[in-house]
């Protein structure tokens, strides 16, 4: 049956509060296989990274006071795609229903006959009270947590909820989408009896690394909020268990906690540098110079895979190599000995470990993760002489290292270049955008070429006269000399060329 005769499925799915690792197994499992992603303003857009790159993406994003696209436009999208045979998932922040407009979505999928599935999530209440460290039930203040909303259909004049009965309560109030009624919530929450010391907590972003917090009673929380900037998204906790908080603030506390930091590399190379940051708190801004795309000649690679076991050594210059080559090699075996007996040599730490990622053992690796090292290792250790050798490469810097290959080594290579890399123009990139608006705590330079892209692209990387003005981190003396060579002050180095230290650094920079 073809997909154009056959209905497809939706997927009602939980995104989370915001952390995607607080996302389900089974939500990302069919965010991975979708044909399409219908996702809303709170869906952590980091969660499309692990869609298909031909999965289409379709934002309804709606926050108070902007709808983007209406609810019954939403649920046609939904029915429409489903009836092309398409799979289609919908991201909804939180959990599908709890103030999530699931089942009107529900509803209109049943009256079609659309075939769907519900996977739950983590609602911003459970995660706000985790992050924040309040316990929402507790054997001796609170035996009981209501769920409650201050935004329901904006066509009512008024909130239907009777807030004067819950004045009384002896448990938790959560309060969703409540921040532009608070001042009303709570008068009606006090004449039903609330006392106005009742303690009270607000939680902005709730598990993002831009989440805030203040704490007050019923009579101090509106002026607090206002004294502290906070404004939506935001839980609003009421009860005696915000004062039982935890006294150390495991989230908040961080060392690198509302410090904005920029990456120089491109998105999947800053992988481990983004996750170090952002585990100490910091919010990353991943500024990518470098585009990197296929560059396949399919004859080539067909006559390299035929005669694959005639090499002798096989040598990765980066990781987009690696992640290349196995992708076509898994087309063509589906054994991993059909690399035959060769050896295997990576350009650099990172490289290997993407190698060792296939359960494959390094050879080789050169102290100094460049090119020239890398022949020098194989002439001083190895003798290479008459030996063969494919090089698995990109479009740049691999003459220099085949020629010394050959003509120093005397070694028979053959290259097989899979990916090319180009430049980004960040002239209308949205992490670009954010930076030239907004500035930065840091930015962190890892190599001569970073800062070479970074002053290449400085046109569209001027900040405005309201932007914070961040400190230049080098990662060791030659990026620094790169920095001071193009006329930027070095703001820090790390003392060794290694990302943990780079970081302890940058933390310790910002912290002083």
């Amino acid at each position: 049956m073809s997909s154009q005769t056959k209905t497809g499925k939706v997927y009602l799915i939980g995104a989370g509060p915001g952390d995607p690792g607080l996302v389900t197994v089974r939500a990302r499992e069919l965010i991975e296989t979708a044909d399409v992603l219908v996702y809303d303003y709170l869906a952590n857009p980091k969660l499309l990274d692990w869609a298909r790159p031909e999965a289409e993406r379709i934002y309804v994003g709606k926050r108070s006071g902007l709808h983007s696209i209406p609810q019954d436009e939403i649920e046609e999208i939904l029915v429409e795609r489903a009836n092309k045979g398409q799979q289609v998932v919908r991201l909804k922040g939180g959990d599908p229903f709890v103030f999530g407009r699931g089942g009107e979505e529900i509803a209109e999928l049943e009256a079609d006959k659309i075939p769907y599935e519900i996977v739950p999530g983590v609602t911003a209440a459970l995660a706000a009270a985790a992050y924040a460290g309040i316990p929402l039930s507790h054997r001796s203040y609170s035996s009981s947590i209501t769920f409650l909303t201050g935004h329901e259909n904006p066509e009512k004049q008024s909130i239907s909820i009777d807030f004067k009965q819950h004045g009384k309560t002896n448990g938790t109030l959560c309060l969703y989408m409540g921040l532009g009624q608070l001042p009303r919530i709570l008068s009606e929450l006090k004449a039903g009896g609330m006392a106005g010391e009742m303690p009270v907590g607000a939680i902005q972003w709730a598990t993002l690394n831009h989440q805030r917090s203040v704490y007050g009673s019923v009579d101090s929380i509106v002026s607090d909020i206002e004294a502290a900037g906070i404004s939506t998204p935001a839980m609003i906790i009421i009860g005696d268990v915000v004062s039982k908080r935890s006294k150390t603030e495991w989230f908040e506390g961080r060392p690198l906690m509302g410090k904005k930091i920029v990456v120089t590399r491109a998105r999947d190379q800053a992988g481990q540098l983004t996750a170090l940051l952002e585990s100490k708190g910091a919010e990353v801004i991943e500024l990518p110079f470098i585009e990197v795309q296929p560059d396949i000649n399919p004859q080539l690679i067909t006559e390299i895979l035929a005669g694959i076991a005639i090499y002798e050594w096989i040598i990765f210059t980066s990781v987009n190599g690696v992640k290349a080559f196995f992708d076509i090699f898994y087309k063509a075996f589906d054994d991993i000995r059909c690399l035959g007996p060769m050896r295997i040599a990576a350009v650099g730490a990172a490289t290997a470990r993407e190698i060792g990622s296939h359960h494959l053992k390094v050879d080789l690796i050169p102290e100094k993760a460049n090119g020239d090292a890398l022949v020098d290792t194989f002439i001083q250790d190895e003798g290479i002489e008459s030996i063969q050798m494919l090089v698995v490469t990109g479009n740049q810097n691999r003459e220099s290292l085949v020629q010394r290959l050959e003509t120093e080594g005397g070694a028979i290579v053959d290259t097989l270049p899979l990916y090319k890399t180009s430049k980004t123009d960040l002239s209308e990139h949205p992490a670009a955008e954010r930076f030239r608006k907004e500035g930065a705590d840091a930015v962190l330079f890892t190599s001569s070429s970073t800062v070479k892209s970074f002053v290449d692209q400085a046109a569209a990387l001027t900040l405005e006269p309201d932007a914070k003005k961040p400190a230049f981190g080098s990662i060791g003396p030659v990026t620094t000399n790169s920095l001071k060579e193009h006329g930027l002050c070095v703001g820090f180095e790390s003392k060794h060329a290694s990302l943990d230290y780079f970081v302890n650094a940058t933390t310790k920079h910002l912290n002083s």
